[in-house]
């Protein structure tokens, strides 16, 4: 669950991001990818700190 929050985070971040930065279509789903994938694997290690924290 918490590599989805990320991967919703991430596109709402990098869309608002470059449509700040003045950007087109193109530009919002580029910083929406990149901010997705950054925040699913800052997920990912979440998860698996608190998987091995638990055990």
């Amino acid at each position: 669950m918490i590599v989805l929050a990320g991967l919703v985070l991430g596109v709402v971040l990098g869309a608002y991001t470059a449509r700040k930065r003045g950007g087109n279509r193109l530009d919002m789903a580029q910083y929406a990818a990149g901010y997705a994938i950054a925040l699913m694997l800052l997920g990912l290690f979440v998860t698996i700190f608190i998987e091995r924290a638990l055990s």
